[in-house]
């Protein structure tokens, strides 16, 4: 990002969910890697998610779901995006995703899936590269 804006994410729990340790944890470390994070708490619907994404002009909107329910959120999310012409805030998924499902939320728009145990240097490394690639955009 510019020297004048830093990296803005915004990260949720969708769904009724309420296991949020792991999401706190990946929201520190942003924080800690300088990027200016909202985390919105748990038990968003994607309408909300998507507007607040929008309104608070995110570089990405993160997503946690542990309830199994990913893929009809993800796409809930993405197609939201995508109808209010804010597709390129990029979409990050996390929690208990099975691999198989990864290509399928790729295909609806998802940027990256992140599984339980994935290290936050990975997703800090991620969200970077992708603010990157939005500023050239």
């Amino acid at each position: 990002m510019t020297a004048n804006r830093r990296i803005r994410v915004l990260m949720g729990k969708p769904g009724l969910c309420g296991h949020d340790r792991g999401i706190v944890l990946v929201v520190m470390a942003l924080r800690d890697a300088g990027m200016e994070v909202i985390y919105s708490g748990r038990h968003h619907a994607p309408e909300q998610l998507v507007d607040a994404a929008i309104q608070e002009d995110v570089d990405v909107l993160g997503v946690s779901v542990l309830s199994g329910a990913h893929m009809s959120l993800c796409k809930r999310i993405t197609g939201l995006l995508r109808e209010r012409g804010a597709d390129d805030i990029a979409v990050l998924a996390g929690g208990f995703i099975p691999p198989e499902d990864f290509p399928r939320l790729k295909e609806l728009g998802v940027r990256e899936v992140f599984r339980e145990g994935s290290r936050l240097e990975e997703i800090v490394d991620c969200i970077r590269r992708i603010a990157v690639m939005r500023e050239v955009a």
